[in-house]
């Protein structure tokens, strides 16, 4: 059995786990689903309220949200496993398992648990994205719906990056630290609006460190024609979704340095 089909199995298996609940977890989705829709609502709250932000429409700004908020909902769904990983398998011992099964440990803890609630904030991502759409009258070409694409794959290549890296210093910590969370869901925030609204030392974090306006801003800037923050040619917007790709590979480099640096409990 090679690795694909082990984790169709392994998703399969989570699958039917939760459907054993139905009514747990309809009620669990749409309470994601609800959550997120607030959040937008306060976002047309404020645009109601200022017009614009620094130029930036409420339908522009919609679709930043939608993207991002997509592309965090499917890397939030199937990392589960390195979201709880310090308490779960570093702390009770039952890393040692994953450890001595022939199968690399990154595949096992991706098929921990697919995390079907998430589909409420997939289904609120994908409803902003088709406001915008209809809001901004954008003519989609097949660069443009690449871009978009490789923008919210890239994303959730980032997303399971930092939830990677916070799994890994559960290594040296024992627990996953908490404030790894304002990379992740501080990164969610922050991408929703566009880089230039940002402080300049804060951008070039978000650009130079933690690779997010690579992956959300740059690509969608281009679609709508905006400049970039920072003077750019234009092949190098369209390549910009690759450092989520990129920071996804170092993540997985220094997940490697971790596993060797793992103590066993000896439970």
């Amino acid at each position: 059995m090679n690795a694909f089909q082990l984790y169709r199995r392994y998703i399969a298996a989570s699958i039917r786990g939760q459907m054993q609940y139905p009514g747990s977890f309809l009620m669990m989705t749409s309470g994601e689903f609800i959550v997120t829709f607030t959040e937008f609502v306060g976002v047309w709250a404020l645009f109601r309220r200022f017009g614009q932000i620094r130029g930036w429409t409420f339908a522009e700004i919609a679709l930043f949200y939608g993207a991002i908020n997509v592309s965090f909902a499917i890397a939030d769904a199937i990392s589960r496993g390195f979201d709880v990983f310090g308490p779960q398998f570093v702390k009770t011992g039952n890393f040692d398992r994953l450890l001595v099964r022939p199968r690399a440990t990154i595949l096992q803890l991706l098929g921990y648990e697919l995390r079907l609630t998430r589909i409420g904030r997939l289904a609120q991502g994908v409803i902003v994205l088709t406001i915008a759409t209809h809001l901004l009258g954008i003519e989609w070409d097949a660069r443009k719906v690449a871009l978009l694409a490789a923008a919210i794959a890239s994303g959730v290549a980032l997303f399971v990056g930092i939830l990677i890296l916070q799994a890994t210093l559960a290594f040296w910590t024992i627990e996953s630290l908490e404030i790894a969370n304002t990379l992740t869901y501080g990164g969610v925030e922050a991408a929703q609006y566009p880089l230039d609204i940002y402080a300049r030392w804060f951008r070039d974090f978000l650009i130079f460190v933690v690779p997010i306006g690579c992956v959300a801003y740059f690509p969608i800037a281009r679609i709508l024609g905006h400049r970039a923050p920072i003077p750019a040619p234009g092949w190098l917007l369209d390549v910009a979704p690759l450092y989520g790709i990129i920071f996804l590979l170092v993540a997985l480099r220094v997940w490697r340095v971790g596993v060797s640096h793992y103590t066993s409990t000896g439970t």
